[in-house]
């Protein structure tokens, strides 16, 4: 970061003139301040993406949830765009920021104060007048070196930075919000396959006690039939409580207590979300652009480059103008026949404070070097996470075509050894390992169902979807008075 431009006024040379005109020579000597760079020049950029695949179909990415086509999923994500108290927080920090822009801008403007009293002698030759006053203080720094510009150019990039944060923070709880769902229907699946395939081996159990009560088997049947529906009746459960836990966590995103969610899922259960199958990648620059994690990366940079500038102005004179009025009378009514006042222009220079200025600027540096590279990785990690979620997507969909094969095969391979066992074609060693491979085939599909939903989810969260600029943030007005790239 060697390249500097100056913001605001422009840089010209001061010639030595009068204190009297000093501040009109001197208003055009702003320090130059660093910009943060071009993303080119910071972090190099693919020009496509390397191993995603990005032909495809175009999607909405500001609502590409809906394209799950499952009602709890848009209602529960409107409901934390609106009720969830991260969300909150991040709104009132935002709130501090427009604040903090206000007093810096403040800062440019005259202080006026004002003063007023009444007062009376007392003692033996003391006066029975009351004496009545009414005065004012002026005060204004002429921001001759652009101090008071970097500090209002850094906390408009502060609100600019706290603005992203809160369109980063909706952005990941709509995924969060989203792929919880997600999870609930797979669990909800998991769980109708286990109870579905535990009345199958109830009925297993039954033929067994039969065919061992006619002679016909061994009670190893028996056993190994028991031990198969025991196993399976103890995995129910376990689906049950992290079903209970994903609903609890979904009630936590959106600002609600536990129980509506439980009972919405439960009681009107549906399929796992099924995503397009083919979604179009946006250039990793045009991405970029849309990340606002990326964004406010930047914006904090800028801010940190300002305040480089704020520390390095204490090194070089400041001017300050004030001024005082007032008048005194012993009636209210004469109050103002003289009025007498002054007003007095300063300069300050810092002589010798021992290092603390440069200790200052020395930090500024440090902290500005740190948000470049905290900017850097942000880069980095958004492509890498479109990349890897983009090959998530493609991978996922291939596992869950050739599953759904298996499963119809386990389907079928059942059925078979069922009615071979009853017939006494098969022994029960083999209608234990085909049920098996149904309840693991059949379990594995959902799981690959799940995960290529939640593939695209994560596809769309990295392309920079799911959030919207928070009202007040005000970035249009931002871009429009300070430069930012």
């Amino acid at each position: 970061m060697t390249a500097h431009r100056p913001r605001g006024r422009a840089a010209v040379s001061c010639g030595i003139v009068p204190l009297s005109l000093a501040v009109l020579a001197l208003s055009g000597c702003a320090l130059p301040r660093a910009a943060p760079p071009a993303i080119a020049s910071a972090q190099p950029v693919p020009d496509q993406w390397v191993l995603a695949e990005p032909a495809g179909a175009d999607f909405p990415l500001d609502r590409y949830w809906v394209l799950l086509n499952d009602p709890l999923v848009e209602e529960f994500v409107a409901q934390a765009q609106t009720s969830n108290l991260d969300l909150a927080q991040a709104v009132t920090r935002l709130r501090s920021a427009r604040a903090g822009l206000r007093q810096a801008r403040a800062a440019r403007l005259p202080q006026i104060t004002g003063s007023g009293g009444a007062s009376r002698d007392v003692g033996d030759l003391a006066s029975d007048d009351v004496q009545f006053s009414l005065g004012s203080d002026i005060a204004w720094e002429a921001d001759v070196f652009g101090r008071l510009d970097a500090s209002v150019d850094a906390a408009r990039s502060d609100l600019q930075s706290a603005g992203y944060s809160v369109g980063d923070l909706e952005r990941v709880i709509v995924a969060q919000v989203a792929s919880q769902v997600v999870n609930a229907r797979s669990l909800a699946a998991q769980l109708a396959i286990a109870r579905e395939t535990l009345a199958n081996q109830d009925d297993n159990l039954q033929i067994a006690r039969w065919r061992n009560q006619a002679g016909l088997v061994d009670s190893l049947d028996v056993e190994q039939a028991r031990t198969q529906r025991a196993q399976t009746a103890a995995s129910i459960p376990l689906l049950e409580s992290d079903l209970v836990a994903v609903a609890n966590a979904i009630s936590t995103l959106i600002g609600e207590p536990p129980g509506r969610v439980y009972r919405a899922l439960t009681e009107a259960p549906r399929a796992v979300p099924v995503p397009p199958a083919d979604v179009a990648l946006s250039a990793p620059a045009d991405m970029l652009r849309r990340r606002p994690d990326v964004s406010g990366a930047e914006a904090r940079l800028a801010a940190d480059l300002d305040r480089i500038g704020v520390a390095r102005a204490q090194l070089y004179p400041l001017v300050r103008l004030t001024g005082t009025i007032g008048t005194r009378a012993t009636d209210v009514g004469s109050l103002f026949d003289l009025v007498t006042g002054n007003i007095f222009a300063g300069l300050t220079q810092l002589i010798f404070d021992g290092g603390r200025v440069r200790g200052q600027i020395e930090s500024a540096e440090a902290i500005a070097d740190g948000s470049l590279a905290a900017w850097r990785q942000s880069i980095l990690v958004a492509l890498e996470e479109v990349e890897s979620a983009g090959v998530d997507l493609e991978t996922s969909g291939t596992r869950v075509t050739a599953l759904l094969e298996a499963s119809d095969g386990a389907q079928n391979a059942a059925i078979l050894a069922r009615s071979q066992y009853q017939a006494g074609l098969i022994d029960f060693q083999t209608l234990l390992v085909t049920e098996s491979q149904l309840l693991s085939t059949r379990t594995a599909e959902v799981n690959a169902q799940a995960s290529r939903a939640l593939a695209f989810i994560s596809l769309a969260r990295a392309l920079g979807g799911g959030w919207s600029m928070p009202e007040g943030a005000g970035l249009d007005d931002i871009a429009a008075k300070g430069p930012t790239k």
